[in-house]
């Protein structure tokens, strides 16, 4: 499976509009590769380098089958779930590093199952990786003026 976004490219820096700087505004993302067998799909975004340890930027489940897009801006799929993330909120929250350049990887996850019940930010990965069939990874960067 692979992911991608017309938002920026796997290793390079993430634009300001996407970040606590700028508008904050969710990037596009876009997969392909599904195997056989997802009934539905998961996304996270972490910041690994947060200074408190992996820093959750957003959080979906139950994101359907069928859909293998999530267009800059827009509302979560019909019938997902957004998870509250680290900053107490269930939509996107860009990037905002107090100091450095941080990376975040964006990953969506092909599940055996169509539904995650009762799914929080301490779960979440166990009960993802209970489900995954395969995942796909994009990583950008970020840092502060």
């Amino acid at each position: 499976m692979k992911l991608e976004s017309n938002s920026f490219h796997d290793q390079e820096m993430i634009l300001r509009v996407h970040t606590c700087d700028g508008e904050d505004r969710s990037p596009h993302l876009v997969w392909s590769g599904a195997p056989e067998g997802t009934e539905s799909f998961a996304l996270s975004v972490i910041d690994p380098d947060a200074p408190g340890g992996d820093f959750i930027h957003w959080l979906m489940v139950n994101i359907p089958g069928q859909v293998r897009e999530i267009a800059e801006g827009a509302e979560p799929p019909q019938g997902s779930e957004e998870i509250t993330n680290d900053f107490g909120k269930k939509a996107y929250g860009g990037p905002c590093p107090p100091s450095g350049t941080h990376r975040y990887f964006f990953t969506i996850y092909a599940l055996d199952t169509d539904k995650l019940s009762s799914v929080d930010k301490r779960n979440f990965l166990d009960e993802v990786n209970r489900h995954e069939i395969v995942s796909a990874q994009l990583m950008g960067k970020y840092s502060r003026r």
